[in-house]
């Protein structure tokens, strides 16, 4: 007897959504890499991890978790 299981997801979506509620932009998250589209837009701009890693450990501010 087989069992059944939940597929897991691929990516997780987000809005990015400005003061007024209009949508700016959306990130997407990977298990390789972060992903940017502009609003009304086809294309995605990504980084891999590691260079998301190292751009934030050079530019983000630090945060208490």
């Amino acid at each position: 007897m087989s069992k059944n299981n939940f597929k897991p997801r691929k990516f997780e979506d987000h809005e990015i959504v400005d003061e007024d509620g209009k949508v700016v932009g959306h990130i997407r998250v990977k298990p390789s890499g972060v992903l940017w589209a502009p609003s009304n837009s086809r294309d995605w701009y990504g980084l891999s991890l590691e260079a998301f890693a190292a751009y934030m450990k050079e530019n983000g501010k630090r945060q208490k978790k």
